[in-house]
């Protein structure tokens, strides 16, 4: 009886993979709920080289109080793809909605990780975690939350649903 080699191996790997994509537990991508943030073309100055990341949290707060809204921190830096998909989903569809009509949005550039270090450590942002990290702030300037498990660094495998519910969770209960 001649064996076909080649036969035995794509039975193999096709077994591999519906294992895996059995015991993975996620709906396929293109399911509406399971819909993922889009990929994007980076910008070379989403993270300005010249911004005054305190400066700018101050400013936000003090509009914050008279829009009533709060300050989404958003902690990355150029070089970083997930920062980019972050943010262009914060700016589009229901995700941009929420954050328009109840965040002020507010980029903090850690640069190769040396910029802004007051910063991350006031808002306990764990670096070794990776970014983009989140921070949301109240109206006051008290930290409602901190991403310190590293939940936005993998942004381009985060779902759309799950930006909004974040937004909605975090989002001011009054207008």
């Amino acid at each position: 009886m001649k064996v076909n080699h080649g036969l035995i191996r794509a039975g193999i790997v096709l077994t591999i993979v519906a294992c895996f994509s059995s015991v993975s537990g996620q709906k396929p991508v293109n399911e509406k709920d399971g819909e993922l943030l889009s990929s994007v073309k980076p910008s070379p100055d989403l993270y300005p080289a010249n911004a005054d990341a305190s400066k700018e949290i101050k400013e936000a707060l003090k509009r914050a109080t008279e829009e009533h809204k709060r300050v989404l921190l958003i902690f990355g830096a150029n070089w970083c793809y997930d920062c980019h998909v972050l943010d262009h989903a914060l700016h589009e569809g229901e995700a941009g909605r929420i954050l328009t009509e109840k965040f002020l949005l507010v980029h903090v550039d850690i640069g190769e990780g040396e910029k802004n270090p007051e910063l991350v450590t006031a808002y306990k942002i764990p670096l070794d975690k990776g970014v983009p990290a989140v921070a949301v702030l109240e109206s006051n300037g008290h930290m409602l939350f901190s991403s310190g498990d590293g939940e936005f660094e993998a942004a381009r495998r985060m779902l759309k649903k799950d930006l909004v519910a974040f937004l909605n969770k975090w989002k001011p209960k009054r207008s």
